[in-house]
């Protein structure tokens, strides 16, 4: 029987999270002081071997990141909390239960890199999460525990591109919300040109007590290519939509059905969409393999923003994925051409055969395109949007031929 775990989680419902009181006896910033009494070089390499793995979408060595800073006279912290994959509440969760935790984290990379410098990127549609967090970094101002690591709060305009990391930059400096080419990458040269570090929420919030107990403990978590937990947030037609934190080696079908209570109304599982809507489509006879990111890799899926989609029986494949086609068509921002003009040609292709207007010829080019954009476009937004198509042809083919002209 699967368990949840809560590290990220390990204050949420038992205090306050406006009453920084309440954080501080919990044992809160004890992990900012024993980290601020190490040599940065030393609390770097600690994070690295812990092989903590940012909890956004690539899955990179948090540690490993912080090491490309260069030593400079400025350098930023940035906590990306954007959030605008559909369904996914997780990086708020963390937020409205326990922002001090977000706080601390944010304070400790800060010590790492010799930043004094930190802003938190809001998604616009988040109004009272901005709020929420101006109030927590006041009160950690007013009792010093930040010391001269300084903390604000920037509002996006709901942009879904601006999830990643450079255009998240470029919407900071006041600019239109476009990814930059790379490199160079923000850790040499980000904000306003200095060296940055931009991380989750989730990725953050893991980093005091990776310090307070140890690289060793942390890594023994979960897989060992992906260690310690992961929160998820469970939607669709589950029993309980509910947020969960558990371990990496938890496999999907234990999500689904001991954690989200199995499929509602009595109805049969057919497919499950992990890590947002640019995530792959999964298989009943895939739901044993572990939500670590690497193994969702392994089966064509991401875990991403840990988004946890379910369908049953009676949902129309094709019909979700035109619909998911529609949002990143509106969504491009349209610097690049595979994206800006894939997305459009995907929603058209789709639409197509959502209205059984297609052929098989369209199944070809829909593949042929998807398969372009994933190795050709600037940024992960889109390279991830042909991934529901391309997992749902290779997996609920009958689906779409159903739908063909005969």
């Amino acid at each position: 029987m699967a368990e949840e775990l809560r590290i990220v989680l390990r204050n949420a419902d038992r205090i306050d999270p406006l009453n920084i009181d309440d954080y501080l006896a919990a044992g809160g910033y004890r992990a900012l002081e024993k980290a601020r009494g190490m040599n940065p070089k030393d609390l770097i390499n600690e994070v690295k071997a812990s092989n903590l793995r940012g909890r956004g979408g690539a899955g990179f060595n948090a540690g490993l990141k912080w090491s490309f800073v260069p030593p400079a006279d400025v350098t930023y912290v940035v906590c990306n909390l954007d959030e605008g994959e559909p369904g996914t509440y997780k990086d708020r969760t963390i937020v409205e239960k326990d922002p001090q935790s977000l706080l601390e984290g944010m304070a400790i990379c800060a010590h790492a890199i010799g930043s004094r410098q930190g802003f938190i990127y809001c998604r616009g549609e988040y109004p009272y999460v901005v709020e929420h967090l101006r109030k927590a970094i006041a009160q950690a101002r007013d009792k010093g525990v930040l010391g001269d690591f300084d903390i604000q709060v920037r509002m996006g305009a709901g942009a879904y591109v601006c999830g990643e990391e450079t255009a998240l930059i470029e919407s900071i400096e006041g600019h239109r919300g476009e990814p930059r080419f790379k490199p160079p990458f923000p850790g040499v040269a980000g904000l306003w040109g200095k060296p940055t570090v931009v991380n989750n929420v989730e990725t953050f919030a893991n980093l005091p007590e990776i310090v307070l107990k140890g690289a060793a403990w942390f890594a023994g978590i979960g897989t060992p290519s992906y260690p310690g937990t992961k929160v998820l947030t469970l939607t669709g037609d589950v029993v309980n939509r509910v947020a969960i934190e558990v371990p990496t080696d938890t496999t999907i079908r234990q999500v689904i059905y001991e954690f989200g209570g199995g499929i509602r109304g009595g109805r049969k599982f057919k497919a499950v969409q992990i890590g947002g809507t640019s995530g792959g489509f999964i298989p009943e006879s895939l739901l044993d393999t572990p939500i670590d990111a690497d193994s969702m890799r392994s089966i064509g899926a991401t875990l991403g923003t840990g988004a946890v989609l379910v369908m049953d029986e009676t949902r129309d494949i094709v019909d979700i994925v035109t619909r998911i086609a529609k949002f990143f068509e509106h969504e491009s921002c349209g610097k690049c051409n595979p994206c800006r003009e894939g997305t459009f040609r995907c929603y058209e292709i789709m639409k197509k055969i959502n209205a059984g207007r297609a052929t098989a010829a369209d199944i070809d080019n829909i593949m042929l395109l998807s398969k372009v954009m994933t190795r050709a476009a600037l940024c992960g937004l889109g390279q991830a949007a042909p991934g529901p198509i391309m997992t749902t042809l290779q997996h609920f083919r009958g689906d779409y031929e159903r739908k063909l002209l005969s």
